[in-house]
């Protein structure tokens, strides 16, 4: 088996110990040692970018990445609110709604079934992309027909705080469909399952 050596082979017409050797031999040592001082950097800077994230958490009590969770009740059955749901989506697909502010725009259709709605919203200005899904369930609790599990979290593995951006993804989303509208419309979420709920504006976001 061939292996390589730590050194540069030494030709017949070289001296051991000569300049040439010993600045070739430098140069190496000195790539080694960078390398491994980029490599300890790299795990110092994810190490402090951990801590702070997780200081965060504990100050502010929310969820440890940017994301949120809403619990909505509905009158109607979960086909019909699926089906508001995906026209919605569609009919915010382009830029058109964010002309004049907000990020009322800029939706896209992923998958659907008759229990899960999945798809995308992309922030108009700086282009982030968030996940959303949507798991329906029937309830036999009256005057609730459909209770809707509404998630939406952050594709950009650093974010923690989002100015109520995934909240607004979600709830401009059921307003724009007019299911808040309905009667017995109920919504339940709060900051520890959704990031900074309680100062959210989703007028702006």
């Amino acid at each position: 088996m061939l292996r390589s050596r730590p050194y540069e082979a030494i030709t017949d017409n070289d001296e051991v110990g000569s300049p040439e050797i010993t600045e070739r031999r430098r140069r190496k040592f000195h790539r080694l040692c960078t390398c491994k001082c980029c490599m300890a950097a790299t795990g110092t800077s994810l190490v402090v970018v951990f801590a702070v994230v997780f200081s965060l958490y504990l100050v502010n009590g929310g969820p440890l990445h940017a994301s949120c969770t809403i619990d909505w009740g509905f009158s109607q059955n979960c086909s019909s609110v699926n089906a508001s749901l995906i026209k919605q989506i569609s009919k915010w697909n382009t830029s058109d709604n964010c002309k004049n502010g907000g990020e009322k725009c800029l939706y896209k259709f992923v998958s659907a079934s008759k229990t899960e709605l999945t798809a995308t919203h992309t922030t108009p200005v700086h282009m982030y992309v968030d996940d959303l899904t949507f798991t329906f369930t029937d309830s036999q609790t009256p005057p609730t027909k459909c209770r809707v599990k509404a998630h939406s979290t952050s594709e950009t593995w650093y974010a923690h705080l989002d100015f109520s951006t995934n909240y607004c993804n979600l709830r401009n989303l059921a307003e724009g469909a007019g299911l808040t509208e309905l009667p017995n419309f109920t919504e339940l979420t709060s900051d520890k399952i959704c990031t900074q709920y309680s100062s959210r504006n989703c007028t702006k976001y």
